[in-house]
């Protein structure tokens, strides 16, 4: 069924619509919670929440943009609720700290499922804003304005995050 048709099944309120959406847009979005969230079971309940929001909220989808970029905005949107409402967040003030040219060869090797394990690693705090802005291309005032925190924060935890990640790769490939 075309993805205009599953829309407005959906709008509908068609089981079978709601249904064939979330099966073919469910695997992406619960690897995208995953990311942020960094527990499978917690990932999986805002997966829930985010389909659930999709579906309400289906009448404002006005076609311009893509859908599945629109729908991403409210999974994400969801997810950060989640982790807000649970206090996963950290405002640690830490100086921000650069990658240095001989530490990028150690990156190279990475393959992607080395570097989002070592992603998933991170502080909760640090790995939501490092998806943000890494993944997601969120500025650092945006940021601050999702997670209601200071942009010098938002920034000291992305860079430390990064420092974070250099020093894991190091270690993995020395």
């Amino acid at each position: 069924m075309p993805l205009i048709e599953l829309i407005e099944g959906c709008r509908q309120n068609k089981h079978l619509a709601q249904r064939t959406l979330y099966e073919q847009f469910a695997p992406a979005m619960l690897s995208l919670c995953v990311r942020y969230i960094g527990d499978y079971e917690i990932a999986r309940d805002a997966l829930q929440e985010g389909f659930v929001k999709v579906f309400s909220k289906i009448d404002d989808y006005n076609g311009n943009g893509s859908f599945e970029g629109w729908m991403r905005k409210i999974i994400v949107n969801t997810v950060l609720e989640m982790l807000r409402k649970s206090r996963l967040k950290n405002n640690v003030d830490i100086a921000e700290i650069e990658i240095e040219n001989s530490d990028i060869s150690a990156f190279e090797k990475l393959s992607a499922e080395d570097l989002l394990n070592l992603i998933a690693s991170l502080p909760d705090s640090f790995r939501v804003i490092f998806n943000l802005h890494a993944v997601e291309e969120y500025s650092h005032k945006e940021i601050g304005e999702m997670l209601k925190i200071k942009e010098v924060t938002v920034r000291s935890n992305y860079f430390r995050a990064r420092e974070i990640l250099r020093k894991k790769c190091i270690e993995i490939y020395n």
